[in-house]
């Protein structure tokens, strides 16, 4: 695969509610449910561009880079995501919505999804691969390494 040049950047936030892992996902109202991502600006590290694109579209504030998970090659539109794992010390409700400004303002409705379950049909096909690339990093002993 080479090396790849992420131009995007996706904030992974993960819970532990008893036995069951789960990580943070959002509904949009036009494009089904994703992950938070964004576009890495110019000078800005991936890993700040995550907790910026946290902090933009889920309104969550005091993120901190946890841990890098590794650069997914989308398959789509040229988008290479550099994936983060995120750690948030609030506690965050099981369900919220939050407005943010992006192309021209969108409600997102934010929700837990169980690590290792089968997303809905309303998971895009891109996020469905996400998805399985993020559950197999953090199943794999090698992603422990350190954020950018």
């Amino acid at each position: 695969m080479g090396n790849l040049i992420p131009n995007k950047a996706c904030a992974v936030v993960l819970r532990s509610i008893g036995a069951v892992d789960e990580i943070l996902i959002f509904r949009h109202p036009s494009a089904g449910c994703q992950f938070v991502k964004g576009t890495i600006e110019p000078d800005e590290s991936p890993a700040s561009a995550a907790i910026r694109e946290l902090l933009e579209e889920a309104g969550i504030r005091g993120a901190r880079a946890a841990r890098h998970l590794g650069v997914w090659d989308a398959g789509y539109k040229g988008q290479v995501w550099s994936i983060h794992q995120l750690a948030v010390d609030a506690k965050l409700p099981d369900l919220w919505s939050h407005f943010t400004d992006d192309d021209g303002g969108h409600l997102f409705n934010f929700f837990w999804h169980p690590l290792g379950s089968a997303p809905s049909q309303d998971w895009r096909p891109v996020y469905v691969r996400a998805l399985q690339f993020v559950e197999a990093q953090l199943l794999a002993p090698a992603a422990r390494t350190p954020p950018e």
